[in-house]
């Protein structure tokens, strides 16, 4: 069903949910539609269920919901980013007055299986970079493989996410400082370093890439997609996983895989904590440390393959 469908006084409601995530909280467009879709969800079950007002929303109607979405097959991660959709909400509806109480404040979340995602080793961090694209058998890398070198030296210097990367405008680039202006969740500003080797690609790409992709309608936007606007996530994805392909032995990992790639050779490298937090932009130490756990397991795995009496 689609919000056009709901009954009125739901779409009301949802109309001025959305308005809320658009201009106070500042949220990315696909972080905003996955919210909606997940309320429609929600609020079509509860008409469906009998009700038509929104303050006679409650737990029983929400936990309806959530098993309804489990026998339909749903994974966990969707399972809990739909609880979460929920309880962020009623509880926005509790603040401005719409329900009496926070029905979703009781709703948990499944349990979430701890798993690590895979990184790269060093030296497989290394062939990536290494790797030299060009359009031409034998002629210099043209614009497409200069920004592709600049966009994977970027992303693996910084850690930063795909849509940060993709958001990024020239003017974001400090070459005297060797940093960069990051606007991450919630519009956040946060500023990273990045070394020498990802300022000489960027510095390529700027210099002799950029302009054979640019348009009219380019603007402000640091790399560019083959039509000359600016790239499109997808566009990074499939670069990482293409190159990717061509590091033996490495794993199939997308840009989040070099973000974590980064934050675990940094730990290893010696970073703190804090340092590491600050360069992801993670809003909780405790997501951060995750990657202790990714470095720990890493050592103990070496530990096993390398110590005679492991």
């Amino acid at each position: 069903m689609s919000d056009d469908e709901l009954p009125e006084a739901f779409a009301e409601v949802l109309a001025a949910y959305e308005r809320h995530l658009v201009s106070e909280r500042d949220l990315a467009p696909h972080t905003v539609r996955a919210y909606v879709g997940d309320l429609v969800s929600l609020l079509d079950h509860a008409a469906r269920f009998g009700i038509e007002e929104i303050d006679a929303l409650d737990l029983t109607v929400l936990r309806s919901w959530l098993a309804k979405q489990k026998s339909l097959g749903k994974a966990r991660t969707t399972m809990a980013r739909r609880a979460t959709a929920a309880r962020v909400f009623t509880a926005w509806l509790n603040r401005t007055g719409r329900l009496a109480g926070d029905p979703g404040a009781a709703l948990l979340s499944p349990k979430m299986p701890k798993t690590l995602p895979p990184v790269l080793r060093a030296e497989e961090a290394r062939a990536l970079l290494e790797t030299e694209a060009s359009e031409g058998d034998d002629g210099p890398p043209g614009p497409v493989a200069l920004r592709d070198r600049a966009m994977l030296e970027l992303l693996y210097a910084t850690g930063m996410r795909v849509g940060e990367l993709c958001g990024l405008d020239v003017d974001d680039l400090d070459f005297d400082r060797h940093v960069v202006r990051v606007f991450g969740k919630g519009r956040k500003e946060r500023t990273i370093p990045f070394g020498v080797p990802a300022a000489d690609a960027l510095e390529s790409w700027l210099g002799r890439g950029r302009g054979g992709l640019f348009v009219e309608g380019s603007g402000a936007a640091l790399f560019l997609g083959v039509r000359g606007r600016r790239i499109d996530q997808r566009a990074v994805r499939s670069l990482v996983h293409r190159r990717m392909s061509e590091v033996p032995g490495a794993p199939d990992i997308g840009p989040h895989g070099l973000r974590h790639s980064a934050a675990t050779h940094l730990l290893e490298g010696g970073a703190d904590l804090r340092s590491v937090q600050e360069t992801l932009g993670h809003a909780s130490l405790a997501t951060t440390q995750l990657y202790t756990h990714i470095s720990n397991e890493r050592l103990r795995a070496a530990y096993q393959q390398a110590h005679p009496r492991a």
